[in-house]
C-alpha cells in the first residue's frame, strides 16, 4: 500500500469507533494500534494503513514540551484528542494515566472522552500525579488495590456507550512487585469491569510478560507494549495469545530525530540548500491537512508568477554520445541515476513547483520513454537533426508560461524555483562557477555583469552564449545549464524567432544557444538567473557517474564547497 494514499473505510464499515476499537480487543486476530500524538501524526497512521491509534501519555507531553508526569492537564489532553478524532476516522485509545486524580475524576474523563468520540482509556494502578515507567519504575508507589478497583467501576458506571472500553495497565512487573502480584491485580481488574489486560514491562526481553499471558490463560483480553523487548519476532505474541500490539510512542520519536538533523543542518549551513530536498514539501503538508481548496485559493490569493510556469518542455530526442554501451536499448533520457531515470528527475522537478504540463520531445528509441505524467511527441528526423528541430515539434506547448529542458539535467529544487518565479519575459540559469563539476558542458555564456554574490536585486541580461570559451573576445561569465523561461509575451517572442530561423537553409543544425543568440541580436532581453554549482549534466561517461553521486547527496569539500552552498 502507497503510504501517501488515504486509506479509505469500507462502506461495509457503518460501526462506531468505540465499537471498532472492542472488536480488535476481543479478537482472535493479534491487532496493532499506532501512537499518535497531534492531528497530523493521527492521519499520518491512518494512511499507513492502522485501524486504531494509541493516544500516547508520553507524546502528547512530549509535543507540549512537557514531562510526562500529568504536568499537561487532562483538559489539555482531551482539547488535543479532538483534534485527533478530527484528523482520521480511527478509534482512539487513550492513555489516561492514572485517571487523572480519584474516582470522581475518572468518571468525568469518560464522559468528556465519550463526547470527543474517543473510544476506550488506559489507566494504570499507579499514584496521581504518576511519572513515566521508565523512569525509576521500581521506585513508584502503587494504588491500592481496592482503590484502582473503584476507579475501573466508576467508569463503567459513568459511560453511555456500552462499547467505550476502559482497559487497566498493571504496573507490577515495572515496580518490581513481581509476577504474583501483577496477575492478583489483573484478575481484581477483570473482575471489575476492566474490558482488557495491559501489562507492562521494562526488561529487554519478553520473558516476564509471556509469562504472565501463559499463566493469564486467556481470562480476558490482553495488551502488550513492547517498547523495550521490541527485537521479539511478532509471531511470538501471536503464538502467546495477546490481543494488542501498541507501537507506543515511534512517531514522535521518528520526528524528533528528524527535527534534531535538519535543524542543525540549517543552523550550521545557514542556507536551506541541503535540506529542502529531503524533507517534506510544503504542498505535502496542504494534503495532509485536507487542504482540498488550496488550488482555488491559488487562483483568489496568488499572483501566476507566484504559482510558477504552467508547462514545459524537454528535449530528449538524443542517444548520447559516449554512452553508446548503456544507450542501445534506451534514450539517454532514460539512463537510471541513483535509482531512477533521469527524465524522472526532472518530471518530479517540474511537478514540485506546480509545473504538471510536460511535454517531452522524444527521438532516438521513444518507445521506451516512460510517458507517466508527461505528454510525448516525436522529432522523426532526430538522427539528421539538431534541438531547434525538436523544440519546433512541441511549439504548440508554448500556449503557457513554459520552460525548455534539456534532458539531461539535475538540480536541487531552487534551481527551477527560482526560475519560474523570474517576472522577466524570457529568463535563463547560468552557473557562475570558474571550475565545476560540469566541465564537459560547452555552452559558455557572456553576460552584461559578472556573479557578484553578495549584491541581489540587479539584473543581469545575457549577451551571447558560444561553445568556444574564446569565442567573445572576453573571458566568459559562466556557462547556459540548458534551462530557459519565457513566460507572457516573451512565449511570443521566441515562437516568432523560431519561425523565422525554420526558413533558413541550415535550420536543421542549429541548437538552442542558436535561438538565444538570435532572440538578443533582434535586442529582447534575457534575464540571467546565476547559480554556483548544484547542477549536473550528462554528456559522457564521467558525467553519468557524477550525476549519480550528485542525485544521491554525495558531496565532499572539494565538489561542493560549504562556501558555495551558503550563498546559493
Amino acid at each position: 500500500m502507497n503510504a501517501r494514499e488515504p486509506v479509505l473505510v469500507p462502506a461495509a464499515v457503518t460501526t462506531s469507533r468505540s465499537a471498532r476499537l472492542r472488536q480488535m480487543l476481543t479478537s482472535n486476530e493479534l491487532e496493532f494500534l499506532m501512537e499518535a500524538h497531534n492531528g497530523l501524526s493521527a492521519r499520518i497512521a491512518r494512511e499507513a494503513g492502522f485501524k486504531a491509534i494509541w493516544g500516547s501519555g508520553l507524546s502528547i507531553s512530549a509535543q507540549f514540551g512537557v514531562r510526562d508526569n500529568n504536568e499537561a492537564s487532562w483538559t489539555q489532553v482531551v482539547d488535543n484528542l479532538e483534534f485527533m478524532a478530527d484528523a482520521s476516522d480511527l478509534p482512539i485509545l487513550l492513555d489516561g494515566d492514572t485517571g487523572y486524580g480519584n474516582f470522581n475524576n475518572v468518571r468525568r474523563l469518560v464522559r468528556k472522552l465519550e463526547q470527543r468520540g474517543i473510544a476506550g482509556v488506559c489507566i494504570e494502578d499507579k499514584q496521581f500525579p504518576k511519572t513515566n515507567s521508565f523512569i525509576k519504575g521500581e521506585a513508584q508507589p502503587l494504588a491500592d488495590i481496592d482503590e484502582f478497583c473503584g476507579k475501573i467501576k466508576a467508569g463503567k458506571d459513568s459511560q453511555t456507550d456500552e462499547h467505550f472500553s476502559i482497559v487497566a495497565r498493571v504496573e507490577a512487573l515495572i515496580a518490581g512487585w513481581g509476577m504474583d502480584e501483577a496477575l492478583k491485580r489483573a484478575e481484581a481488574y477483570r473482575q471489575a469491569g476492566a474490558d482488557a489486560i495491559l501489562i507492562h514491562s521494562k526488561l529487554s526481553k519478553p520473558d516476564e510478560i509471556l509469562t504472565f499471558a501463559r499463566e493469564w490463560a486467556g481470562r480476558g483480553p490482553l495488551v502488550i507494549v513492547p517498547t523495550k523487548y521490541y527485537s521479539t519476532p511478532t509471531d511470538v505474541f501471536r503464538k502467546a495469545g495477546i490481543s494488542t500490539v501498541i507501537w507506543a510512542n515511534h512517531q514522535i520519536r521518528a520526528a524528533v530525530s528528524a527535527m534534531q538533523a535538519v535543524t542543525r543542518t540549517i543552523y550550521e549551513t545557514q542556507t536551506l540548500v541541503d535540506v529542502e530536498d529531503r524533507i517534506a514539501t510544503v504542498n505535502e503538508i496542504f494534503r495532509l491537512q485536507d487542504a482540498d481548496e488550496y488550488s482555488e485559493a491559488e487562483d483568489r490569493y496568488l499572483s501566476a508568477t507566484s504559482r510558477g510556469a504552467g508547462s514545459a518542455i524537454v528535449l530528449a530526442a538524443s542517444r548520447g554520445s559516449g554512452l553508446d554501451a548503456y544507450t542501445e536499448d534506451k534514450p539517454k533520457v532514460m539512463l537510471p541515476v541513483a535509482g531512477k531515470p533521469l527524465l524522472r528527475w526532472l518530471v518530479d522537478a517540474f511537478k514540485k513547483q506546480s509545473v504538471n504540463d510536460i511535454t517531452v520531445v522524444g527521438g532516438y528509441k521513444a518507445e521506451a520513454i516512460d510517458t507517466a505524467g508527461i505528454k510525448l511527441v516525436r522529432n522523426e528526423r532526430f538522427a539528421q537533426t539538431n534541438e531547434l528541430a525538436s523544440l519546433a515539434c512541441a511549439v504548440g506547448a508554448l500556449d503557457n508560461d513554459t520552460v525548455i529542458s534539456y534532458g539531461d539535467l539535475v538540480f536541487r529544487s531552487y534551481i527551477l524555483r527560482d526560475l519560474v518565479e523570474s517576472e522577466a519575459d524570457i529568463s535563463v540559469v547560468v552557473d557562475s562557477s570558474p571550475e565545476s563539476e560540469n566541465s564537459s558542458t560547452r555552452d559558455f555564456a557572456w553576460c552584461s555583469a559578472a556573479d557578484e554574490r553578495d549584491l541581489f536585486g540587479n539584473k543581469v541580461f545575457l549577451e551571447r552564449v558560444a561553445s568556444d570559451p574564446a569565442a567573445n573576445g572576453a573571458a566568459p561569465h559562466g556557462r547556459w545549464i540548458g534551462l530557459v523561461n519565457v513566460r507572457g509575451a516573451g512565449r511570443a517572442k521566441l515562437a516568432k524567432k523560431l519561425a523565422q530561423l525554420q526558413t533558413r537553409a541550415d535550420f536543421d543544425t542549429l541548437d538552442m544557444p542558436a535561438l538565444l543568440n538570435a532572440l538578443i541580436a533582434d535586442g529582447e532581453k534575457i534575464e540571467v538567473q546565476y547559480v554556483h554549482g548544484h547542477w549536473r549534466g550528462v554528456n559522457d561517461l564521467e558525467d553519468f557517474r557524477r550525476a549519480g553521486d550528485f542525485a544521491q547527496g554525495v558531496y565532499t569539500h572539494a565538489q561542493t564547497p560549504l562556501g558555495a552552498e551558503g550563498q546559493a
